[in-house]
């Protein structure tokens, strides 16, 4: 086992890679800077600590996103296998306990002997190494190393920030008046809801339009993702639009009433305990303390302690469709791939897809063989390398996997039965596409 992979970066991307590298024979060697260096936004030393949501969205697999997380598993991907195996229930979502999911991670790869972790920052790209480098260092790649990387490129990065949720103890809760319940499930469902009327509601969006905000710096712009809005931002595009984003009441009825109430604000699992719950939707760039004070205002959450206050980031990516070729490899510079959403994908999965795919890659170049070529673009890991290596430049957007990047279907389908056509349809190209890597000279695995 002489092949070596270097990977930059111990999120899901770089861990992914690191595991893909590694089952395929090569050495890794893995480069993380927790614990001596945190970014604003990380608290944890393990590798993989997912730093907004614990939720990786939909688990339906006749989703875009259901359909990538199915062909990830069909791929042995170890952010997925660590995902199952500290699932919380979260309704039709995937949630994790992210404490034990990033210690499944650390202790996956730490059990690999081909797998050397090293806890050291590295501020700007190495000119060589021994095999491929794997650029892997997120949307909070330090500015340093950002500047290596537009160094090499020519080109500025591009950013936009994305905002995070504040989290809340179960205990400081008003059970008497927050509810259990998922949107149109019978039972008790998965979500505590807090209700709210008419008053209530116009009361909170006045306070959060006259709430104080965390102001950019100098070097920053506000350029949010469209998928993870501001609620204040969301507000200042009308005041109802909270209501028919992530405060939908629709199939959510209060169960003391047995009506739907004017507005709902929806708490998920944090952890399997249930001591700690998400404000789901609820990502804002309000300080502090007036967080504590707007927040305080949603019925139940009078007493609300809150164990993380939201807060705001910036996501730094580079224009894919210049930068990179279809194996993520940078077209200045052969011998480093980019991973994660550094590359223009959005999302907990589609960076961990995007590791995957890299880390497949850099063991063949590695191992002095042809990397194979992409998933076919009618599967979720294709359109989504389509999307980031061939889109026009000029409109180039990072985005989540959805179905609007994908080929149109082979056959005419019904609306309602387009996921489960796609689904049955990308499992059959993905695993045609495996077996002709298997069967070929490139040895896959």
């Amino acid at each position: 086992m002489t092949a070596l992979v270097t990977i930059i970066g111990g999120g899901l991307a770089g861990c992914e890679a690191a595991w893909q590298a590694a089952r395929r024979g090569c050495r890794v060697r893995l480069f993380e800077m927790k614990p001596h260096r945190f970014s604003p936004a990380h608290t944890m030393p393990e590798l993989g600590e997912l730093v907004c949501s614990n939720s990786l969205r939909s688990a339906d697999p006749f989703s875009a996103i259901g359909l990538l997380k199915e062909e990830m598993r069909l791929l042995d991907s170890l952010v997925l296998a660590a995902a199952d195996a500290t699932r919380v229930p979260a309704g039709r979502a995937l949630a994790v306990d992210r404490q034990r999911f990033a210690h499944a991670i650390t202790t996956a790869l730490e059990g690999l002997a081909a797998v050397e972790i090293v806890r050291q920052e590295v501020t700007e790209l190495p000119p060589s190494a021994d095999g491929p480098i794997v650029l892997a260092t997120g949307p909070l790649s330090s500015d340093r190393i950002a500047a290596s990387l537009v160094a090499l490129t020519g080109r500025d990065n591009l950013a936009f920030y994305d905002a995070i949720a504040p989290i809340v103890s179960a205990d400081s809760l008003d059970r008497t008046v927050v509810y259990q319940a998922s949107r149109y499930d019978d039972g008790p469902g998965d979500y505590l809801n807090c209700p709210m009327s008419e008053a209530e509601y116009f009361a909170f969006i006045e306070a959060l339009k006259n709430a104080r905000t965390v102001p950019l710096r100098d070097f920053e712009s506000a350029a949010y993702f469209e998928g993870c809005l501001p609620i204040e931002v969301m507000v200042e595009r009308g005041d109802h639009t909270l209501r028919f984003g992530p405060m939908k009441p629709v199939g959510l009825p209060d169960p003391r009433t047995g009506d739907e109430p004017f507005a709902v604000v929806q708490l998920r699992k944090e952890n399997l305990e249930g001591s700690a719950y998400n404000m789901v939707g609820f990502q804002t760039k309000l300080t502090y303390p007036e967080q504590e004070r707007v927040f305080r205002m949603i019925p139940g959450m009078a007493q609300a302690e809150f164990l993380r206050f939201g807060s705001i980031h910036r996501n730094t990516f580079v224009c894919g469709p210049v930068v990179l070729t279809p194996t993520l490899q940078c077209r200045q510079r052969p011998d480093l791939l980019l991973a994660g959403q550094l590359t223009g994908v959005e999302g907990y999965v589609e960076s961990a897809a995007m590791g995957l795919w890299a880390g497949i890659v850099a063991s063949h170049l590695a191992r002095g063989l042809v990397p194979p070529p992409p998933p076919p673009p009618d599967t979720a890991h294709g359109a989504l390398i389509r999307h980031v290596t061939e889109t026009d430049p000029k409109r180039f957007q990072p985005s989540n996997v959805n179905f609007g990047l994908f080929p149109p279907l082979q056959r005419k389908t019904r609306k309602r039965e387009r996921g489960r056509a796609r689904h049955e349809q990308a499992i059959q190209s993905l695993t045609a596409w495996g077996q002709r890597q298997t069967d070929s000279a490139s040895s896959f695995r």
